[in-house]
Parts: C-alpha cells; sequence; structure tokens
C-alpha cells in the first residue's frame, strides 16, 4: 500500500505507477536511507516521542535490511521510492513500530538528507581520485624536469619548456578542483532532516540531536529552503563538469602526443586499442572517451540547473529528476579518473621527439630577443631584429642556431659569439628561473609544493 493512500478512492494506473516510481535509481541511497532513519528513530526516542523500545526495534530491523540487502538476500520491490521500500520491509519485520519511525518526517526532508549524506561520501571518493592523479602527475614530473619539449600557443611553437612544467599545469588545475569538492563539502554542513514538508513539525524534536549524530555542524535554518534546496547538487555537478573539462583538455593533448606527427608519447598496449580492418592501429581510445564522456557530464549541469529554474517553493515532484544527473556525474567521474590515471601511469614518455620537436619552429626567439635587450637594446628593437632573422632563417630552411656570427651582426652589431650559448634549448629553459617558469629547479620547488598540498588534503 502507498503511504499516501488514505486520501485515495482509486488505484493509480499502472502507467502512472511506472512513471512516478523513482526506485529503479535511487535505490542506491539505501545505506544513507536507513543511517538517516536511524538518527531519526534514536531522536524521536530522547524526545519521548516514541518509546525506547520501539526505537531499538526500527534499530534492528533497519540494520537488518541493510545487512539483507548488501548481501542479496533482499532484493528492492516494486515501490514508489527507496524510502517506501524500507519503510514497508521495516513494518513487514518489526509491526507497529516501523509504522511509527516515520513520524514528525515527510519524504521531502528524508530524500534531502539522503542526498546530502550520499554526495558528502562520494565526493570524498573523488577528491582521493583526483589527490592519486596529481600524485601520478609529480612522479612522472619528477622524471622529466629536463626533458625540453615546444611549449605552444595557438597550437603553434611558441618557447621551450619541459614535460615536468607541463604536467604541473595540469596537477595546478586539478588541485583547484579538489579546492572546488571542498567548498561543495562546505556548502552542505547544515541538516535537513526534521524540516517535514515544508513547515516543520509540531512534535518536540530535537534537530541539534539529528544534525549532530550524522555529521553535520548544525540544522538548516528555514524548513521550507531545508527540502527544497539543491545548490550543494548543482554546485557538485558544476565542479565535476570542471573536472572532466580538465581531463579532456588533456585527454585532447595525450591524442595529439601520442600520433605520429607529434610522437611525443607512446600509450602502454593495456590503455590502447586496434582497429577490425588495419592492422598497423594503435589508437588512444581511453582519452577519447574521457573526452566524449565530459559532455555527459555538462549534459547533467545543464539538466539540473533546468530542472531547478522555474520551481516555486516549496518540493516539487520536478526535483525527482536531480537524482540521475547527479548519479551519472557521479558514476562517469569515478569511471574516468582512475583509468585516465593509470594511462598517464604506464604511458612511455619519449624525450628525443620532444627535443627534436623543439628545435623546429624557432621556439628560442624570444630568448634571442632577450639576449639583445640584456644588451641594451630596446626590447621592440630587439623584437625586430631577431623577427627579420626568422624571416631569413624561413626563406633558407635554416635555424638560428645555423647562422654566423656575421648573420647575427646583420640584423644588430649587439650579437657577441655568446649569441650560441644563449639560444641553446636547456639553457633557453634553465635561465627561466621566475617563479612558476620551467627551469628544472623552479619546477622542483612546484613538485614539492604539489606534493605538500596532496599531504594537506588528504585524509
Amino acid at each position: 500500500m502507498k503511504l499516501w493512500a488514505g486520501r485515495f478512492q482509486k488505484e493509480t494506473d499502472r502507467q502512472v505507477d511506472d512513471f512516478n516510481s523513482s526506485l529503479p535509481f535511487d535505490n542506491r541511497l539505501y545505506r544513507e536511507d536507513i543511517q538517516g532513519s536511524i538518527a531519526h528513530s534514536r531522536m524521536l526516542s530522547q524526545c519521548g516521542i516514541i518509546t525506547p523500545q520501539d526505537a531499538e526495534r526500527i534499530e534492528e530491523g533497519l540494520l537488518g535490511i541493510l545487512s539483507d540487502i548488501e548481501s542479496g538476500a533482499v532484493g528492492f520491490g516494486a515501490q514508489e521510492d527507496i524510502h517506501t521500500f524500507i519503510e514497508d520491509l521495516l513494518t513487514e519485520r518489526v509491526g507497529d513500530a516501523g509504522k511509527r519511525m516515520h513520524t514528525a518526517r515527510s519524504r521531502n526532508d528524508q530524500v534531502a538528507l539522503d542526498m546530502k549524506l550520499y554526495l558528502r561520501r562520494e565526493i570524498g571518493t573523488i577528491k582521493d581520485m583526483v589527490l592519486n592523479l596529481i600524485s601520478v602527475l609529480c612522479d612522472i614530473a619528477k622524471q622529466h624536469r629536463d626533458t625540453v619539449m615546444p611549449g605552444y600557443t595557438h597550437l603553434q611553437p611558441a618557447q621551450p619548456i619541459t614535460f615536468a612544467h607541463h604536467l604541473m599545469a595540469y596537477a595546478n588545475m586539478f588541485s583547484r578542483d579538489i579546492i572546488r569538492l571542498e567548498n561543495c563539502l562546505g556548502g552542505m554542513k547544515e541538516c535537513p532532516l526534521g524540516s517535514g514538508a515544508l513547515a516543520g513539525t509540531t512534535h518536540p524534536i530535537d534537530r541539534e540531536m539529528t544534525a549532530s549524530s550524522l555529521g553535520f555542524d548544525a540544522p538548516t535554518q528555514n524548513s521550507m529552503d531545508g527540502v527544497s534546496d539543491r545548490d550543494y547538487a548543482i554546485e557538485f555537478l558544476s565542479a565535476a563538469s570542471i573536472i572532466m573539462m580538465h581531463l579532456s583538455r588533456f585527454s585532447e593533448e595525450i591524442i595529439l602526443w601520442s600520433s605520429w606527427e607529434f610522437k611525443f608519447v607512446e600509450l602502454d598496449d593495456a590503455y590502447s586499442t586496434g582497429s577490425s580492418i588495419m592492422p598497423q592501429k594503435k589508437n588512444p581510445d581511453v582519452a577519447e572517451l574521457v573526452r566524449g564522456k565530459t559532455g555527459r557530464v555538462y549534459g547533467d549541469l545543464m539538466s539540473l540547473l533546468t530542472v531547478m529554474k522555474g520551481i516555486p517553493l516549496a518540493y516539487n515532484k520536478d526535483m525527482q529528476e536531480d537524482k540521475e544527473s547527479v548519479f551519472d556525474a557521479v558514476d562517469t567521474v569515478k569511471t574516468c579518473i582512475p583509468v585516465f590515471t593509470s594511462m598517464l601511469r604506464t604511458m612511455q614518455v619519449l624525450p628525443q621527439n620532444m627535443r627534436a620537436a623543439a628545435r623546429k619552429g624557432f621556439i628560442n626567439a624570444t630568448d634571442c630577443a632577450d639576449y639583445l635587450a640584456k644588451k641594451g637594446i630596446p626590447f621592440r628593437d630587439a623584437y625586430k631584429a631577431v623577427g627579420k632573422l626568422v624571416l631569413y632563417c624561413a626563406e633558407s630552411g635554416r635555424t638560428l642556431e645555423q647562422l654566423t656570427p656575421d648573420e647575427f651582426r646583420s640584423v644588430s652589431e649587439a650579437f657577441g659569439e655568446d649569441i650560441f650559448e644563449a639560444l641553446d634549448l636547456q639553457n633557453c629553459v634553465s635561465q627561466r628561473k621566475s617563479r612558476g617558469g620551467p627551469a628544472p629547479q623552479e619546477t622542483s620547488r612546484q613538485i614539492s609544493q604539489m606534493e605538500s598540498f596532496v599531504k594537506a588534503h588528504s585524509k
């Protein structure tokens, strides 16, 4: 029987039952639902609303249901939602005590609590995954502080950097993702349980007790907001979307780097796939799928934003649509991060190809201009002189390093024999010691700082 059956004289149409039911997807909230119900029944007993004996029977029954669900001894039925399923099963097992469990509570504050508890747990898991990814990036970066590669803007060779420097850029992106996830958790410090349907309850409940026992700092301050708030879910979906955006950008580079045209890295066979018709193919499918799945999470965010944009206070059935978006985003992010991390950890870096690419595209042209500026030539004049040299080299099919001293002096008498030392790619990198730059000693500082960040933000 439905929890709300007393008001109705007709059975709900089967199509409506199917359309209305959320049990097929909200059944994953069973742990949180039981956790919240145990805290609620203990509070009801403490406040004298139900007897200690009933509270004990409720708790024993709920723990039994939890054990049976997790062992597979009990399967989910045809009830409207996970809350109804558990309450029906509890009443079947412990009798009238089960019927008293829902005193001073609505499914509105119940589901709001369940979703906060669920997201709190899942955010912790995702945070650990991102921290592990950052640690892997640091480990790889340590091995490549001297691995010179071209840095790009507009996907054109720009200036010399190191592979470690490039990896630490992503480490910094993911560190901001950690802060966003922690901010999400910070926005879930208030417990909605006790808000009732929207207007609280006439029973003398102790909301501080349930909030504290469930690990919250305090009860929500307004009962209408308590049941209708989904900001925390939207904030999570936003944070998840940004994580996926970072993974997608990184995936795009992995795809480019593993191509024959770049050949900066080679992915491990265990994290690549082949072709059914072309025997030579080794495809970066992991990176491509991560890039593709990013759109799913973006869609989850837009879906919930759209659901919430026109809903008046307080609870409306539209809000049932929050779950599938949140669940899908959680599942997608949790699927992508570990396999992406393993793909990075096992890939082979090809430093010789990176350096060969760095010798092309005049990526030391800025260093050449800086050389003149350090000799007292105004930078704009130095820039123009080096531009002429680059054009001259491009027309003759040479690099700056291949010019003679006289050819350098043809555009500026300030050039000396030491210009060749200034143009050496390793020197170009090692002299970029400004904070955040690619010099090995500076990259070492970045790695150390990031490792300290991981340690500080781990459990």
